[in-house]
């Protein structure tokens, strides 16, 4: 035992390390991921398993940036790397330095994870998206400024909308940082006066082509951006994350042109047909009109208006006399009831009475003399008769 070398465990570890790294080359491994998880740091750290056996494994943020789909649990994979001694912990875990799906293309991968999720936050909805304008005043196209694509958009713009006011922003459409590109030119759309519309796309190409149009920085874009955009990526059979999220989709970018102008000689046609209905209808509103207005002048009270005028006089002198006998009726029943009236009065009358024989007596202040406790000697009185008054002195009273 005393003749054996010793060494820390650093040291173990270290030569274990540098055994296993040198003997070792960097190699493919076929395997199912599993304990997929990403760090704040923007490292995954997995699991590389098969039914057998499994190994720890880690994707380097530098690595993960460069991937087009996002690493999940369950995924069938080809992992590119070498195998690496964690020094601290003696552990040993692979590396990776580049991840490929199995079963299916890398990039065909990440657009399904994309769409789905962007589809689960609504942002596929028809509900989200916008009308284009009728007659927009300026359009905006988003694209290269040396391609047929914006050679076609230009041409069926211009021919279809002669007066279309355009504003080309130019942007690679392919490649490395493409899609950054094509994101800030539509986010500056929001900053140039009077846009309407934009238009952004490409001619057709292979999936590797098109793929900045498939990238979520510009997806976002489109659905921020402040006005209607048309997505002209062009190719019929595949759609791109930009067809599905823009307001509009066009097949082609000569589509694209078709759907955001009215076409001039369509729109004065239209106008043609629209003034010749509205002359045919005003022309039979006018040939009705004319036709109640002969039935009305045919009624009699306007080919002899002064019938009317001595009906109504007639009618008013008739009216006026049996209003004036009516009122010489009633004054005189109310004569009769007056006559009546003071017949009666005239007999309740008191001077009536004393006309008759009668009188009646009163003291000098007025107050009738009833009894003769009301008058002493010496007063004096009023005697009333019919004819007159009689001033007198009383002698006495019994």
């Amino acid at each position: 035992m005393t003749d054996m070398p010793t060494i820390s465990v650093t040291e173990l570890v270290s030569a274990f390390k540098e055994i296993i790294e040198t003997a070792l080359p960097p190699l493919c491994v076929e395997a199912e991921v599993s304990n997929c998880k990403r760090s704040a740091a923007g490292h995954y750290y997995l699991t590389l398993k098969d039914d057998n056996s499994e190994i720890g494994a880690v994707i380097w943020k530098a690595t993960a940036a460069r991937l087009k789909f996002q690493p999940k649990d369950g995924l069938k994979v080809l992992a590119t790397g070498a195998l690496q001694v964690y020094v601290a912990r003696g552990t040993c875990q692979f590396i990776i330095n580049r991840l490929q799906p199995q079963g299916v293309g890398e990039l065909e991968l990440a657009l399904r994870q994309l769409k789905q999720r962007l589809e689960a936050e609504g942002l596929f909805a028809s509900e989200r998206k916008r009308a284009l304008p009728r007659i927009p005043r300026r359009i905006a196209l988003i694209t290269s400024p040396t391609s047929a694509a914006v050679r076609d958009m230009i041409q069926v713009i211009t021919r279809r909308w002669p007066g279309a006011n355009l504003i080309i922003l130019p942007v690679p459409v392919q490649g490395d940082g493409a899609a950054p590109r094509i994101a800030r030119a539509i986010r500056a759309v929001g900053s140039i006066p009077g846009v309407d519309v934009v238009i952004t796309g490409r001619g057709g190409g292979s999936l590797e082509d098109l793929w900045a149009f498939n990238e979520e920085v510009v997806a976002r874009a489109i659905v921020d951006c402040a006005v209607p955009v048309v997505s002209a990526v062009g190719h019929e059979v595949d759609v791109s994350i930009a067809d599905l999220v823009a307001d509009r989709r066009a097949l082609t970018p000569s589509e694209a042109g078709e759907l955001v102008v009215p076409s001039a000689t369509d729109l004065r046609t239209g106008l043609r047909q629209s003034a010749a209905r509205i002359y045919q209808v005003m022309n039979g509103r006018l040939e009705r009109l004319a036709q109640q207005l002969d039935v009305i002048e045919s009624k009699n009270v306007f080919r002899r208006p002064m019938t009317m005028i001595d009906e109504r006089r007639q009618r008013c002198d008739d009216v006026a006399g049996r209003a004036d006998r009516a009122v010489r009726l009633q004054i005189e029943r109310i004569q009769q009831r007056l006559t009546a009236t003071t017949a009666s009065l005239d007999a309740l009358s008191p001077l009536r009475v004393l006309a008759r024989g009668y009188s009646l007596t009163t003291t000098a202040d007025g107050t009738l003399v009833n009894s003769v406790r009301r008058v002493e000697d010496g007063a004096q009185i009023q005697v009333r008769i019919s004819d007159g008054v009689i001033m007198a002195t009383v002698d006495g009273v019994d």
